[in-house]
């Protein structure tokens, strides 16, 4: 299995800031998916793109169930 060339374009630092960031100002939207929307082009990427990372961050803080970060690492 190949890796896609786009997989690393983004740092673990930069992927855990915009997520930081929905976090943050979720509440200054409807939904949470209005905050992913204003804020995935002021970090360059798609809405689908940071939704995943602010999915796998609240895995990794227990807010949501699933595999986390370290878990898939190990």
């Amino acid at each position: 299995m190949t890796k896609s060339k786009m997989a690393n374009r983004y740092s673990p630092e930069v992927r855990a800031r915009a997520a930081r960031m929905v976090f943050e100002h979720q509440g200054s939207y409807e939904t949470q998916a209005g905050a992913i929307a204003a804020i995935a082009p002021k970090i360059g990427c798609i809405p689908q793109t940071l939704s995943g990372w602010v999915k796998q961050a609240e895995k990794d803080s227990g807010m949501r169930d699933g595999m986390t970060t370290g878990d898939v690492i190990a």
